[in-house]
């Protein structure tokens, strides 16, 4: 794994995600309200079309289903609309009360379970499960130990049979590249500039990157993985897209469609890998 932020405390990284919850700002409508749920849910969904695809939401009716990161809750509510069994799990406190009001104007609270908890040390607050599905979408890298978390998933809440699909921050992709230019080429500062840039909110404490084979690293023994892909490249002017206008930056506003998606399969920002565990 590149670098190091193993010095960072937890609470740095949860008073970061408290300041200001993973798209908060995905709708002007009031916050908490069923048409701002809504609007968030579609503007992720929008800008961020492959997590459907690779969540699989409808694979996993009548299933067991533990969440990593769950944030406000977008990905959780389509689990559970889909039929699964959830358990959902957050280091903000403010992102998980937001997930939890959701899932009751929603109707869908009978079948989440929500906790607050430092993944690194998730067996403290979960009691241990076997689920179907571990599903982690841009979070475990923002934990100054991911090797820990997935330590804990491997010990204590999956089987033989299980599958964990995670996605974390391609070290190749695009967005770091864009990252270098701005700061002028100053590429052995590179995980601590990731770290700045990598979220919508400036200053992220923690935010390892990953290739290929590092991810693999990452899982380590007792998996198979099944797939691993690179996807999402943000293409939108930031002033525009803050005012929800999807203005395209002019680089890619002329750039063909197929054009723009083999770019996309090649320096996407999100790296998604899905494992199957094989040795329990």
């Amino acid at each position: 794994m590149n670098g190091s932020f193993s010095n960072i405390s937890i609470q740095e990284v949860k008073d970061y995600w408290n300041s200001r919850p993973c798209n908060i700002r995905h709708s002007p409508a009031e916050v908490g309200t069923e048409e701002y749920f809504n609007q968030v849910e579609a503007r992720k969904y929008t800008v961020e079309p492959h997590i459907p695809l690779f969540a699989e939401f409808d694979k996993w009716r009548g299933k067991s289903v533990l969440e990593i990161g769950c944030g406000i809750g977008t990905d959780t509510m389509n689990f559970a609309r889909a039929g699964a069994d959830v358990t959902a799990v957050d280091l903000s406190s403010e992102s998980v009360a937001l997930a939890r009001r959701r899932a009751e104007i929603l109707g869908l609270s009978d079948r989440i379970n929500f906790f607050e908890a430092d993944a690194e040390n998730l067996s403290d607050i979960i009691p241990e499960k076997k689920y179907d599905l571990v599903y982690s979408f841009g979070a475990i890298h923002h934990s100054p130990h991911p090797e820990r978390i997935i330590e804990q998933i491997k010990k204590n809440f999956v089987s033989g049979g299980s599958t964990i699909k995670i996605m974390v921050y391609y070290r190749y992709a695009w967005k770091v590249f864009s990252i270098v230019l701005k700061e002028k080429g100053r590429f052995w500062k590179l995980d601590e500039l990731i770290a700045k840039s990598s979220e919508a909110q400036t200053g992220c404490p923690v935010t390892y990157s990953y290739t290929r084979n590092t991810v693999k690293d990452l899982l380590g023994s007792g998996v198979a993985i099944e797939d691993v892909f690179v996807d999402h490249i943000f293409s939108y002017k930031i002033p525009s897209y803050v005012k929800y206008d999807y203005e395209k930056e002019f680089y890619f506003k002329y750039m063909p469609k197929s054009v723009f998606r083999a770019l996309e399969k090649k320096l996407g920002w999100h790296l998604c890998v899905t494992a199957k565990v094989t040795n329990k």
